[in-house]
């Protein structure tokens, strides 16, 4: 069997595994897209509490541009606050952390 070296050199060799739901799933994809980082990066870094650090590119530029149209749609379609479902409003809330920061970053 081939080592396979990841960016830093690390030979990971050892898989995890483990099953979602379909909506726990949707979710992990939005984050992982807003994040910028690959699945495997994002779900090491928040397994082992280390902060998720986005930067910026044209990759995390569309996918913030995607779930903000998305989010749009749906805040359309709502009539209540109260219909909306844990994944948009967790969404939300990451974006408007990302946008936080951006902010905090240019000031």
């Amino acid at each position: 069997m081939e080592k396979n070296l990841d960016k830093k050199g690390r030979w990971r060799n050892k898989t995890i595994a483990f099953r979602m739901s379909e909506p726990e799933a949707r979710l992990l994809d939005n984050l992982v897209s807003l994040s910028g980082l690959t699945k495997q990066d994002y779900i090491i870094n928040r397994l082992l509490c280390k902060d998720i650090v986005v930067v910026g590119n044209t990759r995390v530029y569309k996918a913030l541009k995607n779930h903000m149209e998305q989010i749009y749609v749906e805040l359309k379609r709502l009539s209540t606050m109260q219909e909306m479902d844990d994944i948009a409003m967790t969404t939300i809330q990451f974006i408007s952390q990302i946008l936080e920061e951006m902010k905090e970053e240019n000031q």
